[in-house]
């Protein structure tokens, strides 16, 4: 046998006919089967990817705002970029909420306590995130007032 080559049947000699016979490896029907679900499982995984991705995403907050007392211009431009990014996720966020909404409500199939409920519950979450940007930007342009009486 040569280097790098497998074997995958061996020669023997068959008792009936005193000839040469072939044995030969065959995959169990297990190891079939477990192919079969593993490649189920991936295609249904891969399938129910767009659903997960579709959840919304609540907007992660800047995490401090520059002191306008010290900040140096360069700090203020970049938590401008920050907060402009900022406020592009939740305005993001806010219509993926709408998409979600319409959908929920789509397979409430028409059930108006549902229907209610989940308008409600949509109407908080874009609540919390748009209190909490406005709270940041208050904040923010607090400090560049701040910032800008010093020049």
């Amino acid at each position: 046998m040569a280097i790098g080559s497998m074997a995958i049947g061996s020669m023997t000699t068959d008792p009936m006919t005193n000839g040469p016979m072939i044995k030969t490896w065959r995959i169990s029907l297990a190891i079939q089967a477990l192919a079969r679900t593993v490649a189920l499982v991936a295609t249904l995984a891969l399938a129910t990817i767009p659903n997960a991705l579709a959840d919304c995403v609540f907007p992660k907050a800047p995490e401090q705002v520059p002191d306008g007392k010290t900040a140096s211009e360069s700090e203020m431009i970049s938590a401008m970029t920050v907060f402009k990014q900022y406020n592009a996720d939740v305005t993001a966020y806010s219509a993926c909420l709408e998409k979600e909404t319409a959908e929920k409500i789509r397979d409430a199939g028409g059930a108006t306590s549902a229907i209610i409920q989940i308008k409600s519950l949509q109407a908080k979450k874009n609540n919390v995130a748009v209190d909490e940007l406005q709270k940041k930007a208050t904040d923010f342009n607090e400090q560049v007032r701040i910032f800008k009486a010093r020049k």
